[in-house]
């Protein structure tokens, strides 16, 4: 792959790994989450005229 393609997809996955944790420690914080606890994840990639949907599933524990 080229290295504009490369970078292109590292790009954008920082964005996702950066903002998805965002938004999941801010809920967590709104939450009130407490150690114990844990929240089942998903997350579904598309892309657009690639014909491609991803999903990650998880589990999310909170802070100790």
């Amino acid at each position: 792959m080229s290295d504009d393609f490369n970078m292109s997809m590292r790009k954008f996955l920082k964005q996702v790994g950066v903002t998805s944790q965002q938004a999941i420690e801010e809920g967590l914080r709104k939450k009130g989450a407490k150690a114990g606890e844990s929240y089942e994840a998903k997350v579904v990639l598309t892309v657009e005229g690639l014909d491609v949907q991803h999903t990650v599933t998880g589990t999310i524990k909170g802070a100790e």
